[in-house]
């Protein structure tokens, strides 16, 4: 899929459409692109044949980032390092790109590549913090952010540990690859503290460190893999002791001890968003616009009409005077209540919006509570009972019928 984005980009800025009677760089580059469509092999075949000719052509930087992917896809790591290392050299190198260039160079032995790998590792990790640096406006954001950071550091000291190692540094390389462990625990991180205990000749800590590979919660790692952890697993405890006595209880002490890491690193991500994790709405707190968080737990026992909103929504601004017709009828109750839910992605702008408009500035902002409630159109009205479960949900409105239906819902929730 990348590459055949890549593919029509450089198409596109080729103008295909043009018709030349000469040869130029352009019509070069139409020419070998027009046979390239056959796969990521041919792809980079026609790229490198056109940049052999045309060493200095003006896009050769998005060329050569093109091969890069196009390498990827074929697993070619000598053409990700040769490639991905002249991104690294001109600064546009993303973390992506530093990740894959580390790994490529560690997948060959070899003291020159594990130092090269050294480097790049600490430029990514490096590129990392200062993603971690940028604060989204929304903590739903900021925990997602949290947890690529954190996922990626624990890849970069991985990479950084298996350089060390290659280096014969191997306690520096111990202690990088704990630092990863701690940092975010994955099989990876584990796997590679298992390889370094084992080359070190201590066959129980490896044993002990493929157990937490096998216990970890990690998607990432496949069943072939976990197969492997759990036969090193077995080969080390049983070269340590001699016997493979007392390794079932060292497979459940791993799994006590990831089950409590992995909620330790749950707890850190739920101070940055207490929405992290969260699948039942009525547990979601909603960030206010002015004021203190909402949490709709709080709620229980109550009618809840959630209004999903933007600023950028031509019939919410219809729909508006509509709601405050049917809040009107409810004012009196003290079992219903209506929550304005903005959905906007940048929320500087509600504030002024509201202002102009002269609408009620008691607005929350989503936190994700759509994409858990499936709120894919723009207004919506959900309707939540007393329960705390979803009553009805209303996608888009009638201008004619709205508050007559809204308020038929409501009372349905209520059970009148």
């Amino acid at each position: 899929m990348r590459l055949a984005l890549c593919l029509a980009l450089l198409v596109s800025g080729a103008g295909l459409a043009q018709q030349e009677p000469a040869e130029t760089e352009e019509s070069h580059l139409r020419s070998v692109l027009a046979g390239a469509s056959s796969g990521p092999e041919a792809f980079i075949k026609a790229i490198e044949t056109h940049l052999a000719k045309y060493p200095n052509a003006p896009r050769r930087a998005e060329m050569e980032r093109s091969l890069v992917q196009a390498a990827i896809e074929t697993r070619d790591d000598e053409r990700v390092v040769r490639y991905g290392e002249l991104i690294i050299a001109r600064g546009d190198a993303d973390p992506d790109i530093l990740s894959r260039v580390t790994y490529s160079l560690l997948s060959q032995p070899g003291a020159e590549r594990a130092e090269r790998a050294l480097r790049y590792a600490k430029i990514y990790e490096e590129k990392l913090r200062a993603l971690g640096r940028d604060k989204p406006a929304f903590r739903s954001e900021q925990a997602a952010l949290k947890e690529n950071v954190d996922r990626g550091l624990s890849r970069a000291y991985m990479f950084q540990a298996r350089a060390l190692g290659s280096l014969g540094r191997l306690d520096e390389a111990v202690k990088t690859a704990a630092t990863g462990f701690d940092t975010y625990p994955t099989a990876e991180s584990a796997r590679e503290m298992a390889l370094l205990y084992s080359r070190a000749g201590k066959d129980l800590d490896a044993a002990k460190w493929y157990a937490n590979a096998f216990a970890v919660e990690d998607p990432r790692s496949t069943a072939a893999e976990r197969a492997e952890d759990r036969r090193r697993m077995g080969e080390s405890y049983l070269k340590a002791q001699g016997s493979s006595a007392g390794l079932g209880d060292l497979v459940l002490h791993a799994y006590d001890l990831m089950a409590a890491r992995l909620e330790k690193h749950r707890e850190e991500i739920r101070r940055v968003d207490p929405n992290y994790g969260v699948t039942d709405p009525i547990n979601f707190t909603l960030s206010a616009l002015q004021g203190d968080p909402l949490a709709l737990s709080t709620l229980t026992g109550k009618v809840v009409v959630l209004d999903f909103w933007a600023t950028w929504c031509t019939p919410c601004r219809v729909q508006y005077p509509i709601y405050e017709e049917v809040k009107q009828k409810f004012a009196g109750r003290k079992d219903v209540v209506f929550v304005s839910v903005n959905t906007d992605q940048e929320p500087e702008v509600v504030g002024p919006f509201l202002e102009k408009n002269g609408w009620d500035k008691t607005v929350y902002f989503e936190e994700g509570l759509s994409r858990v409630l499936r709120v894919d159109a723009i207004p919506t009205t959900v309707i939540m009972g007393r329960n705390g479960k979803v009553a009805a949900q209303m996608p888009g409105f009638d201008p004619g019928t709205f508050a007559e239906t809204l308020s038929a819902r409501i009372r349905e929730a209520l059970g009148e």
